[in-house]
């Protein structure tokens, strides 16, 4: 049988963030892995559907699942990091560009460039993006010489 809400507008084919708090409360305590998993990713990407969901874990019945959740938050949360970081160094490393240098062009410290490489503190996303539009502009100059060869 489907899962079904009660009393709300929202269905559970609807984006998470339109559950609200009773939606997400019956996807946790009627809900099937597809729910659990669709309600954590939710919740990973936006911070701030947390308080709504902290708020139904609290009121729901069902004290594993409301760990299985947290539990997949968490690894979404670490997946997000972790593919922040491999952009990051991929970016970095497509500049040509030393530590040093790319440092002051973001206008940060190496040693705080260094952290965000090793993946030790996460980068925003506004570094990411600038490191990642270097590297394209990086790569259009290098590409330059050899069009006009052509």
């Amino acid at each position: 049988m489907p899962l079904r809400f009660r009393n709300i507008e929202a269905t559970p084919d609807d984006p998470v963030a339109s559950w609200g708090f009773e939606g997400m409360l019956a996807a946790i305590d009627r809900g099937y892995a597809e729910h659990w998993t669709r309600l954590a990713s939710a919740v990973a990407a936006d911070p701030g559907l947390e308080p709504t969901f902290e708020d139904a874990a609290e009121a729901a019945e069902s004290r594993s699942t409301v760990r299985l959740i947290r539990a997949l938050i968490e690894h979404d949360q670490r997946d997000d990091r972790e593919r922040a970081v491999q952009r990051l160094r991929h970016a970095f490393a497509a500049t040509g560009l030393t530590q040093r240098e790319l440092a002051a062009r973001l206008g940060t410290s190496r040693s705080r460039l260094s952290t965000y490489l090793s993946g030790s503190v996460s980068p925003s996303m506004d570094v990411l993006v600038a490191v990642e539009r270097l590297a394209d502009e990086q790569y259009a100059l290098r590409s330059v010489p050899e069009l006009v060869l052509r």
